[in-house]
């Protein structure tokens, strides 16, 4: 019995002694439990090194394809509608998209890449961008034919319209359209210009919406004004000469050859009292052919800075105020007015079809009046080259216009 206890004694110390040696043998939970933590973090490690190789690669791939989706409020080309650079582009043509995209502005959301630059260097960007507009544009001279748009006139059909169809019909006038720079005043019309591939370029003002129709003498429509005025000075500030043209001016011939060669500041004529020299005649602001040196440049901010004296006046109104003034004789500004006989309008239209270079629609308010009346004389023009030479030399061809406005 004392063997049989014994001998189970022996059979149960070794079970313990195999027992225990299985859990030294063993792992614990906890051990378990370690490796795998410590295997699930070197995975991780492993796919974050991938991600971290790849991911750049791809997205490196991806925007030399699609470059625009990267920018801020980015739209596909065939719906962009603004940017604050100029361009000479087509709406299909990605690349120069996407450089007008990088200065992008869209004043109707009110946000830009640049809107949290400080104001200097802000201005300093869009000066460089005006002088790349104006660089594109200029002639050998540096001379560019400068204009001011909004939403209003721009629209379809409209005056926009009219005023580009006025070069392509016009006797040699089509090549100067190449040197046109339009300042557009709001989004539309910087997107309109676009669609006509014309240099454009941004003249916003903050604050300020100028993309509805500005009756006249309306607060909205002296702002437009004077902001015409200050940029004009700044093109001369640059070096650059300018004809400035109203949109609704119809041109149908190169003017260059009666512009008076010494003169600083040329300007077209309500009504003209055949003297080129006397200022007793009624300058149109409408147009006007100004040379850059300082005696304009003095001159541009002189006008521009009056306008706090004559409060509640249009440019056109303060001109005529301060033409007299003895500060215009002591800069030795020359000022010549041009003869209605070739740049006339609606107030005082040119006689001879045979010499006139451009038409404007003065002397008339409201748009709807003065496509009428432009598109007649339109019509009148094409009706007067398609006569034969002989015939157009023969006797005074005129118009039939105005007939709303004047």
């Amino acid at each position: 019995m004392e063997n049989l206890k014994g001998g189970g004694s022996n059979n149960k110390l070794g079970d313990e002694e195999k027992l225990l040696d299985e859990v030294i043998a063993t792992p614990s939970i906890n051990q378990q439990q370690q490796q795998l933590l410590i295997s699930s973090r070197n995975i991780m490690k492993i796919f974050l090194l991938f991600f971290a190789v790849v991911f750049p690669s791809l997205v490196l791939y991806h925007f030399s394809s699609y470059p625009l989706q990267f920018f801020p409020n980015y739209k596909p080309v065939s719906s962009f509608v603004f940017d604050s650079n100029y361009v000479n582009i087509t709406p299909s043509s990605h690349r120069s998209m996407a450089g007008n995209l990088l200065h992008g502005y869209n004043s109707t959301a009110n946000v830009s890449t640049q809107g949290t630059l400080p104001s200097k260097e802000k201005k300093k960007k869009q000066k460089v961008k005006l002088e790349q507009v104006l660089e594109k544009a200029a002639m050998g001279d540096k001379t560019v034919i400068i204009t001011a748009l909004n939403a209003a006139w721009t629209e379809p059909n409209s005056i926009f319209d009219v005023f580009l169809k006025s070069f392509n019909v016009g006797n040699q006038t089509k090549p100067l359209l190449k040197h046109v720079v339009v300042a557009a005043l709001d989004q539309t019309a910087y997107s309109r210009c676009l669609e006509k591939q014309l240099h454009c370029y941004a003249l916003t003002t903050k604050g300020v919406d100028f993309s509805g129709e500005a009756h006249f003498m309306s607060e909205d429509y002296l702002k437009m004004m004077w902001r015409r005025i200050d940029f004009l000075r700044i093109v001369l500030e640059m070096g650059y000469n300018f004809i400035f043209t109203d949109a609704d001016i119809l041109w149908f011939r190169q003017p260059f050859a009666h512009f008076y060669p010494d003169a600083d500041f040329q300007i077209a004529c309500d009504h003209y009292w055949y003297d080129s020299t006397d200022l007793d005649n009624s300058p149109n602001g409408g147009f006007n052919y100004v040379k850059s040196n300082q005696r304009t440049i003095q001159f541009y901010k002189f006008w521009y800075n009056a306008r706090e004296a004559h409060p509640g006046k249009h440019d056109q109104d303060v001109l005529n105020m301060i033409k007299f003034n003895p500060f215009i004789k002591d800069i030795g500004l020359k000022i010549r007015f041009l003869d209605t006989a070739l740049f006339g309008g609606f107030c005082e239209p040119s006689k001879d079809l045979k010499f006139v270079c451009t038409m404007h629609a003065n002397c008339c308010i409201g748009i709807d009046n003065k496509m009428h009346d432009l598109t007649m004389a339109l019509d009148d023009w094409e009706k007067y080259m398609a006569l034969p030479g002989d015939e157009r030399m023969s006797k005074p061809q005129t118009w039939t216009v105005p007939r709303i406005c004047g």
